[in-house]
Order: structure tokens, then sequence, then C-alpha cells
């Protein structure tokens, strides 16, 4: 997914207490999709390694186009695509071509520069519904070459009453064979019934939690759509409840500890990388997305004035 319509910083304040941070999504438009963007915080450019959260739908796409994001180009980063409803139709300039539907995960590693598409495939279901993630690369191996995975099968575990699909890193002893070059875990829990229980927590770990359907309460703090609660490091256990058929999403991983510079579609260091990485847009670099009918997303203006050198 491309973040070329939205600034992806966002100004909002979380709301601290008891070691948590809860913070609300803002809108944003991607194509004619309107999203929750959940992350990044102006506040808190990662959590772990993730670095970027959209939630869209769910959505009807009875009869209409769906998702339709052009080519466009990506570096510094992973994309983790995860769906709840629907089929999305993934393209990329290795000559990658791949459906995804719910419960499988297509992993993209940028590293050094990929461009892709995504869009709702011409007979597509009726609604749509998921989460575009970002990982961005430590900086070991954010030069990498560029790779693509699909994941069809992916483990499954429980915790108390919920069932809990591991699709990045690992939890409650259930480990994703999906590529990762940090410490992490991403994971989808669903509740069977009404249902309380604690959840083990990697304690080098900071979290974020998140609900896409239903409501849930994570330590007394009660989540719906569109809120985010932040666990700092150090927490071993969350005790979370919810309502049967509500699914969160927990994210998590040790603190990257480097500082990000992203803009647009790139996750970098430094301006003069982002001015490389955009000039080579504007000169149709990053190869070409074969099979998609259309044209790539051009490159936007890059006001240089405006990228700083990150910080800490």
């Amino acid at each position: 997914m491309s973040t070329v319509e939205a600034n992806v910083e966002v100004a909002d304040v979380p709301v601290q207490a008891d070691g948590l941070e809860l913070t609300d999504a803002r809108l944003a438009q991607v194509g004619d999709m309107t999203v929750r963007r959940l992350l990044p915080l102006r506040l808190r450019r990662s959590v772990g390694a993730w670095c970027f959260v959209d939630h869209y739908g769910p959505m009807s796409v009875d009869g209409v186009a769906g998702m339709q994001v052009p080519p466009h180009p990506h570096i510094g980063l992973q994309t983790v695509t995860w769906l709840f409803t629907g089929n999305v139709l993934h393209r990329d300039s290795l000559g990658s071509e791949q459906m995804i539907r719910p419960g499988q995960l297509n992993l993209m590693t940028a590293g050094r520069g990929i461009a892709h598409a995504e869009e709702s495939p011409e007979e597509h279901d009726p609604e749509l519904h998921g989460v575009q993630l970002w990982v961005a690369l430590p900086d070991a191996h954010r030069g990498v070459d560029p790779a693509f995975e699909h994941h069809a099968d992916l483990p499954d575990t429980g915790a108390g009453g919920f069932g809990i699909t591991v699709f990045m890193g690992a939890l409650a002893g259930t480990r994703s064979p999906a590529t990762a070059f940090s410490p992490i875990v991403g994971a989808e829990l669903t509740a069977r019934d009404r249902t309380r229980t604690g959840l083990a927590l990697d304690g080098e770990f900071e979290h974020v939690i998140f609900v896409v359907d239903g409501s849930a309460e994570v330590e007394g703090t009660l989540l719906s759509p569109g809120h985010l609660l932040y666990l700092r490091t150090g927490r071993e256990r969350v005790g979370i409840a919810a309502r049967g058929g509500s699914r969160l999403l927990l994210l998590g991983g040790v603190p990257l500890g480097e500082p990000l510079l992203m803009w647009r579609n790139f996750v970098a260091r430094t301006p003069e990388e982002i001015a490389a990485a955009r000039a080579e847009w504007g000169d149709g670099g990053f190869g070409e997305v074969g099979g998609y009918l259309g044209d790539p997303l051009p490159a936007p203006p890059l006001n240089a004035a405006r990228l700083r050198a990150p910080r800490l």
C-alpha cells in the first residue's frame, strides 16, 4: 500500500495511565479507500520494528473496483498484508503475482528497492477488511536484496478462550515461518466466546494492541476499532477480556533503537537517501510491475526543506 496521498506523521499525544498509552487513529485516504492510520505517531515512530499500521474496512466492494493501488516503490522496509475478509492481488517488479485471502500472509521485503501494486481482482469478494503493516528493516539489513514470500498455512495456537494465529515472529510457544530481520511478534487473537485471560509476553518487547472487530478490555482499558494501546517493555503478561467474535491484533518487538526517516513509501535514515530514492522513482527506476493495467503512481514533489535528519 502507498502513503502517497497522506502524511505519515500523526500529531496526537497519547493518553497515559498505569504504564499504558492510548491513542486514536486518524483517517487517511489511500486511493478510493478511507483507512484508520494508527502508526506512526509523531512521538512514537515505531513499536519494535513495526513502523506503520493502516486498518481498512470492513467495507462493501460489491460492484465497485475495491482496492486499486497502482505500482509504486519502497525501500528499507517489509510490507505485511493481512486480511480478515476479501481477497487482494499482489504484483511486484520481481515478477511475483499472488492472490491473498484471510489467514494467509503476503510478506514483501523491499530492502534496497522494489515496486509493487495491490488491487482487488476483477472477480473479487463483496467485502474487504484488512490491515497493511510495515516493518522497518534494521540498519544492518536495510540494503538486502528485495524478496517476496507467500505463506498459505500459518501456525495456530490458543490462550484461554482466544484462538491465536502467529504471522510474524513467535507467541505462546508458536513461531511463524515468515522471514524477520529483528526480534518481533505479529499475531491475530480471536475470542471464541466471552472470555478473559492473561497472555504471556516477552518482557524485552514493547507492544501495541488494537481491535479490528468487536471490542475488548485490555488491562482495564476499553478498546474498539480506531484505538491503539501501547505497552512498554518490562511487561510479561497482559490481561485481555473480550466477547465472542471480537478480534485483536498484537504487534511488538525489541525497541529498534535507530532513528527512522519516513517519507511517502520510503523508510530511511537520512534526507539524502530519501532524495535519491525519490529521484530514482521519478526516472522510472525500481523496475516494472508486469500485468498491471494502468500507469504507475507518479513521484510526488519533494520539499527538501521539510526533510530533517531523524533523532531518537
